[in-house]
This record gives C-alpha cells, sequence and structure tokens, in this order.
C-alpha cells in the first residue's frame, strides 16, 4: 500500500521541486524535495518500507536529471541508510535525527555528485561548489526539514495504524 502511495507523492514532489523550488535559488543551491520526503519517511517508527522509497526516488530524479543513473540512487539510499541508523540510534529524539540527517544526506548527496561531475570531466572548483552550492542546499533543505517530517509523520500514522490491545 505504502509503495503505491510513494509513486505519485515522490512525483508530484518531484514536479514541485524542478518547477517551483528550482526556481526560487538561495546562490545556486535549491532544496531537496524528495530527498527530504524519503529521510522524514524513513525516520518514522513503524516505517517497513524506506529502501522501497529511497529507490523509487532515486529513480524518479534520476530519470528527470541529467546525471548518470546510478549517481542521485546511490545518494539516496545512503541518505536512507544513514536515516535508519540514526533512527535506531537517536529513538528519544526524532527532530534531531531528522535535522541530522538532512544536515549529512544532503552533503553525501551533492559531494557525490560534484566527484561524478569532476570524473566526468566538468571544470567545478571545489570550493566554489561548496560555498555556491551546497552549504545553501543544506541551508534550504534544514529550513524544510521540520515540516517534512510533520507532514510525512501524519502520513505514516495513517499508513501504519497503532495496534490497540485488548
Amino acid at each position: 500500500m505504502t509503495i503505491v502511495i510513494a509513486i505519485p507523492l515522490l512525483g508530484a514532489l518531484l514536479i514541485l521541486q524542478s518547477s517551483v523550488v528550482s526556481r526560487v535559488p538561495l546562490l545556486h543551491g535549491t532544496a531537496d524535495l524528495v530527498l527530504l520526503a524519503i529521510i522524514a519517511w524513513a525516520l518514522q517508527k513503524r516505517v517497513q518500507t524506506a529502501w522501497h522509497w529511497g529507490i523509487i526516488g532515486g529513480l524518479l530524479v534520476s530519470f528527470a536529471s541529467a546525471l548518470p543513473l546510478g549517481v542521485v540512487l546511490g545518494g539516496y539510499l545512503l541518505a536512507v541508510s544513514l536515516a535508519l541508523t540514526l533512527r535506531s540510534r537517536v529513538w528519544q529524539v526524532p527532530i534531531l535525527a531528522m535535522l541530522v540527517a538532512t544536515f549529512l544526506g544532503t552533503i553525501i548527496a551533492h559531494l557525490i555528485t560534484l566527484v561524478v561531475l569532476r570524473v566526468s570531466g566538468v571544470p567545478l572548483p571545489w570550493l566554489q561548489a561548496l560555498n555556491m552550492v551546497i552549504l545553501p542546499s543544506v541551508l534550504l533543505n534544514l529550513l524544510l526539514a521540520l515540516p517534512f517530517y510533520v507532514l510525512l509523520g501524519d502520513l505514516a500514522r495513517w499508513l501504519y495504524p497503532a495496534e490497540l490491545e485488548m
């Protein structure tokens, strides 16, 4: 059931990200709504389909971008892995886990992209990419992290209702 919901939800977030959010950059960085949704979904307690959402989101963004297929998918799967690790370790403060996972997940995804672009011959200076793209993207993602956590927490509670004990 949750995989059926993941495809249109992540697809709608990708459309919103590529049409509206990309037009509101901070320096040259933009927010990654699909990454935020995947991290917020992976941090929910009862969710068991975090890897599925990571694969679906990574494939959708890979098809929509000009990057090689595995670049975005690899970054998103590393972010899911980080979020699941934080969920098991920092279970008492899930908001802190969301902020840490967003911070590190954004940096990981952008660094993988930067390395692949550098290897493929695109002349990107490291410091300029860090200052103009990665750090502004981290800031925008951190600003949107808490609303995404709350919204996807509500969705997870709706899809995975708590079991009643009698």
